[in-house]
């Protein structure tokens, strides 16, 4: 990609703009924010740092490069985290400024910046690359400090400090000073008082001189005064005011003459420089989001199917439409209505899609991704999000081979707004991106749900090579930079762990896959308790599904679940995992057996979380029915009044089971977030009897279970899947159990 590189004239940004290059972009030109007043060194800006702005208009000629500046007119006026426009404030100014750079040079499709820790920094950068439709570049984002600056000072970045103000910094000594003098110093004053070498608490700032891009000319500091901002005992703050400098050609002269030194710089001297004009109180209202119009579309109401449940403080919206003879108008249709169709819930109960915690998007047909995508976005906005967007997970499934429409959507919904979102649209070298309205991760009452992760290498968000098993690592990889976030571990804190596998891959690389998990898991868990993690260690349930294809044509996807405890809380805590239960009890004649926990996966703190899978392959399903009419001899599953009456008996063998499960932990079905059916879309019976087959069976458990009310009905979901199982190489289960529950 073309990019304009955001430069503050500190090492950050022009290393970034090194990272940029490695990852194979071209920078085209230069953007910077300057004060009003030259003379001024520092502005009261959480923004943008300008020590050294005087020096930044030289960064033209070392480059070779276009720069725009402009002056700031505007302060900070929105000081919470997230950013929405708001005139009158300083990010308005990088805006403009960006505006005209991409009026003047449209081929430009991404800005890159030096943001390293700063969510309030990458969020507003983010929020105008949005509004002018351009890709946010954070390649230092999430960067280890103390390795970003040693890789800096090795790859030749020659920086020295303009500004001090921490313990241990002092005006009179260190400004001035090549950050590769001072490096043993600065991590000193971490192991010391935990400063960021890098800086990035605001202990110092810096100024670079030269660097591999400065290809024409280097910078040299003549001389500069000291300014002291504050003779703090502890803490002085202070910073360098240039008087004069010069460049030094490399090779090629700066300017006509022949010497290989120029005369001091002032801005007017300098070519390819453009200061960018502009009313910072005329740009434009806030985008608004329309609402989407359904005129065209016939909506049939005996062929949309909803389930909710208004009564909780989390609960599970499902909604799918029938298509049986697969006559439908097409998928952007059919998403469409399912989507208007979950608003319109929502709106019943007093929700938007602010509420939504979750969104699970099935559709039929991935080549269709980017067509039910924009779809998606016109539904799900930002605007709309004022909490942050929800977490999503996209995946194609059999639905027209079972009836259904060609999309499927079911959304997790909480009715109070206490969940934290993560939500990082820069490319970076971090994880991968999430460019549009949804999330990396949403945390909500101490359960993590994170998106569907591909095996993407960040930096250039493409699949890595080498077949499914490295495609697994690296999503792997990406999940545990998530959960690193929020200070856990997919190896700790894990509850559940979903892999879809693509029906691209064969027996033999499925193995690979799952011993792949394994070891991965092992290891990190071994480094988590080198590290010295003290909390519980939770051994997740996994789950295999075999599906059409997924986003990308990648091999594999994974959906993590985490527990994440607040503070040191749930170290004493009673877990649970695959204990033989203690509780008994009977329903339609089921009595406990031993050989019934052999088809269970539990993790379980009591009282609190319970995540449980029941797998019911033809073999236990043998056990549970006595006249079980197994497969046919054409390897099909026999069909009729007899087959449904097999999967009544399944059914209500699952509620029975899973029940045992959450009087074992405590919890009851109240607490259930939600309960999902996979099954195999050879079962011959349609989703619609099967779902009647379940809703029956959980209404009869209603009536026989003392501790669910009239009103308490069990909302559930079913998923066609080509297979699903607890193991890669055998996913022979006809039906998958999978519930997550929470104490409120």
């Amino acid at each position: 990609m073309k990019v304009v590189a955001l430069v503050s004239g500190g090492k950050d940004s022009c290393f970034a703009m090194m990272k940029c290059i490695q990852y194979g972009h071209e920078i085209v030109a230069l953007a910077n924010l300057m004060p009003v007043d030259d003379s001024v060194d520092e502005l009261d800006s959480y923004m943008y740092q300008t020590v050294g702005h005087q020096i930044v208009v030289s960064y033209a000629k070392c480059m070779g490069l276009p720069l725009y500046r402009r002056r700031l007119q505007g302060s900070t006026r929105l000081h919470s985290l997230g950013y929405k426009m708001t005139p009158g404030d300083e990010v308005e100014d990088m805006f403009i400024l960006l505006s005209e750079v991409k009026r003047q040079m449209p081929s430009i499709s991404a800005v890159s910046s030096g943001a390293i820790a700063s969510d309030y920094q990458r969020l507003r950068v983010e929020s105008v690359c949005s509004r002018l439709g351009l890709v946010s570049l954070a390649y230092l984002w999430k960067q280890d400090q103390s390795l970003l600056l040693q890789e800096m000072i090795t790859k030749g970045i020659i920086a020295i400090i303009v500004k001090v103000a921490a313990i241990g910094l002092y005006p009179s000594k260190h400004l001035g000073k090549e950050i590769a003098h001072l490096k043993l110093h600065l991590h000193y004053l971490k192991d010391l008082y935990g400063i960021n070498v890098c800086g990035e608490g605001g202990e110092y700032e810096t100024l670079t001189l030269d660097c591999p891009l400065f290809k024409f000319a280097k910078i040299v500091l003549d001389d500069f005064q000291v300014a002291l901002h504050s003779s703090d005992s502890i803490a002085p703050v202070g910073v360098l005011h240039p008087l004069a400098f010069h460049l030094e050609t490399k090779g090629s002269p700066c300017t006509s003459s022949s010497s290989n030194i120029t005369d001091n710089v002032n801005l007017g001297e300098v070519n390819s420089v453009y200061e960018v004009q502009g009313d910072l109180q005329i740009h434009g209202e806030p985008h608004k989001s329309s609402d989407v119009v359904l005129d065209t579309i016939e909506i049939t109401p005996q062929n949309v199917h909803m389930s909710e449940r208004n009564m909780d403080d989390t609960f599970s919206i499902y909604c799918w439409l029938q298509d049986f003879d697969g006559s439908g108008t097409g998928l952007q249709d059919d998403l469409k209505v399912a989507l208007w169709k979950t608003e319109s819930q929502l709106k019943e109960y007093g929700l938007g899609w602010e509420n939504v915690l979750y969104v699970h998007l099935y559709i039929s047909d991935m080549d269709e991704f980017a067509m039910a995508n924009e779809t998606y976005v016109s539904f799900i906005t930002q605007e709309k999000c004022q909490f942050g967007v929800p977490s999503r997970s996209t995946i194609e499934l059999p639905l027209l081979q079972v009836g259904l429409g060609r999309a499927y959507i079911e959304v997790l919904v909480s009715r109070d707004q206490s969940k934290r979102v993560l939500h990082v649209q820069s490319i970076s070298c971090w994880a991968p991106s999430c460019i549009g309205p949804y999330s990396q991760a949403t945390l909500h009452k101490q359960i993590l749900y994170m998106a569907g992760q591909l095996g993407l290498d960040p930096p250039t968000m493409t699949l890595c090579k080498g077949g499914a098993a490295v495609e697994l690592e690296q999503a792997l990889v990406n999940s545990e930079a998530i959960a690193k976030c929020f200070n856990c571990s997919i190896s700790t804190s894990a509850v559940m762990l979903v892999v879809y596998c693509s029906i691209n891959i064969s027996s033999v690389e499925r193995t690979k896959v799952q011993e792949k998990q394994e070891i991965f898991l092992e290891r990190l868990k071994t480094i988590e308790l080198d590290n010295g993690t003290s909390s519980n260690i939770l051994d997740p349930v996994v789950i295999y599904v075999l599906v059409p294809d997924l986003p990308k044509r990648a091999l594999v996807e994974v959906k993590p679940i985490l527990h994440v405890a607040e503070g040191m809380e749930s170290e004493n805590k009673h877990v649970i995992q695959n204990q033989a239960p203690i509780i008994q009890q009977s329903y339609w004649g089921f009595q406990h057996e031993r050989w019934h926990d052999l088809w269970l996966q539990k993790c379980i703190i009591a009282g609190e979380v319970c995540a449980t899978v029941l797998c019911i392959t033809n073999e236990l399903a043998a056990k549970i029915c006595e006249q079980y009419l197994g497969m046919d001899q054409n390897g099909e599953n026999c069909c009729g009044p007899k087959m449904e009456g097999q999967m009544d008996k399944l059914a209500k063998f699952c509620i029975y089971l899973i029940d045992r499960v959450l009087m074992e932990s405590l919890l009851t079905w109240k607490d259930a977030l939600y309960v999902r059916f996979y099954f195999q879309m050879t079962i011959s019976v349609s989703m619609e009897k099967l779902h009647a087959i379940f809703t029956n069976a959980f209404h009869e458990f209603a009536e026989l279970n003392p501790m669910l009310g009239s009103g308490d009905e069990v909302i559930f979901n079913l998923v066609p899947v080509l297979a699903c199982g607890r193991s890669a190489t055998s996913m022979d289960a006809l039906i998958t159990c999978d519930l997550l529950a929470r104490k409120p």
